[in-house]
């Protein structure tokens, strides 16, 4: 029997061996790390649980090498609990400028846009079915705006303004998926 398939057979008779389990250890650990880097807005939309929560926030709070390390453990070892790890992952991929999750959103919210200004108040009215907790008035204020500006050859910045509304929104809707 070769290296490989013994391997193979390992695993399957015994579970997962010590160095798979320090792998995976070791991304719920880099995972924690990413966590630490978000802002405290970004991290109140993270779908995580409150003992994680407190556990990044005390995390921010240590200074001394060794001890951060071994509360990255800890914070490793309350992630391994947590119930979608996936969705915990979408969320912080949204938040990572060269992620695919964050480009799909963004032009997500550019297709949006440049409906609300193309269509006016139809669009509108499909953005709220898709995002209903956005303001409706305020959002056929700003496309009104924007495309005021695209009539006039201006650039006051209300597009950017309107993209940004629909950007938070989508970030809102899609994180509670």
């Amino acid at each position: 029997m070769s290296d490989q398939e013994h391997d193979t057979y390992d695993e399957e008779e015994f579970g997962k061996s010590k160095s798979q389990l320090k792998r995976e250890m070791q991304a719920l650990q880099d995972l924690g790390k990413h966590m630490l880097d978000l802002s405290d807005d970004q991290l109140a939309t993270l779908p995580i649980s409150d003992t994680l929560r407190a556990a990044i926030v005390e995390s921010r709070r240590i200074r001394q090498n060794e001890a951060k390390r071994r509360h990255l453990q800890y914070i490793g070892k309350v992630i391994r609990q947590e119930d979608d790890l996936d969705a915990i992952q979408r969320a912080i991929d949204a938040f990572d400028a060269g992620s695919e999750e964050h480009t799909r959103r963004h032009h997500l919210a550019e297709r949006w846009r440049d409906r609300m200004v193309a269509e006016g108040d139809s669009a509108v009215g499909e953005f709220i079915g898709y995002c209903p907790d956005a303001d409706i008035q305020h959002l056929r204020n700003l496309a009104r705006n924007a495309r005021k500006d695209l009539e006039k050859q201006k650039n006051t910045g209300q597009a950017r303004k309107l993209f940004r509304y629909i950007r938070e929104r989508i970030d809102d809707v899609e994180a509670t998926d």
